[in-house]
């Protein structure tokens, strides 16, 4: 793990067939409302409408320093990616880069190595993903937080102000939203909304300390 700047907060996770309307619009919105990361997915399209895709996304992101992360080994033109918990590290991103895996029990855990952020989900029941799962629950997900020996990001079902909240509670450095913020009438306040909540969270810890 190299110590890179890593995702924090609400970080956005794009579907573009949940979206309420175009990918880049709702983004956008995201993006004023506060969100600083966003995951592109859309892992079926083919790779040049991919990339081109995520340079339209770094565009709506460099106005406020934002950062695109790019689920699987391809970053696209760029050196941040999610991995699958079974993908190959690439080995241009190995030494350099920001590299990020998703996990979703102690098993995979303990094959990490050299990534600089993970996911763990899901972590509540996920419209987006019916019928994925079991959910870990924030019980089970303060368990594995300290195993994980990098930052968090709490994924799955994240779709309310008390589930943002209860992720931080529970040790997350943040969580990672698709469904929630894809099929928002507003995006902005979705965001703006989980993120105060977040935030709190994080402050009333730190008070109680």
């Amino acid at each position: 793990m190299r110590g890179a700047r890593v995702p924090s907060g609400v970080v956005v996770v794009t579907d573009r067939r949940q979206a309420a309307a175009p990918l880049p619009e709702v983004v956008a919105a995201a993006v004023a409302g506060g969100a600083r990361w966003v995951l592109l997915r859309e892992k079926d399209l083919p790779t040049p409408a991919r990339a081109a895709l995520a340079a339209h996304l770094r565009e709506v992101l460099a106005p406020v320093a934002g950062q695109l992360l790019v689920a699987g080994p391809d970053p696209l033109g760029g050196d941040r990616v999610h991995l699958a918990a079974a993908d190959p590290t690439p080995r241009t991103l190995a030494a350099a880069g920001l590299v990020g895996r998703s996990c979703h029990s102690p098993a995979e855990l303990a094959r990490l190595t050299t990534e600089d952020y993970i996911t763990l989900s899901p972590v509540f029941a996920s419209a987006s993903k019916p019928g994925y799962g079991p959910a870990l629950g924030t019980a089970e997900l303060a368990r594995l937080v300290p195993l994980a020996g990098r930052p968090v990001l709490a994924l799955g079902g994240v779709e309310t102000p008390d589930q943002a909240a209860a992720c931080r509670r529970a040790g997350a450095s943040g969580v990672a939203v698709m469904g929630a913020v894809m099929r928002a009438a507003d995006p902005a306040a979705t965001v703006a909304t989980l993120r105060t909540a977040f935030a709190q969270a994080a402050f009333e810890q730190e008070v109680t300390v």
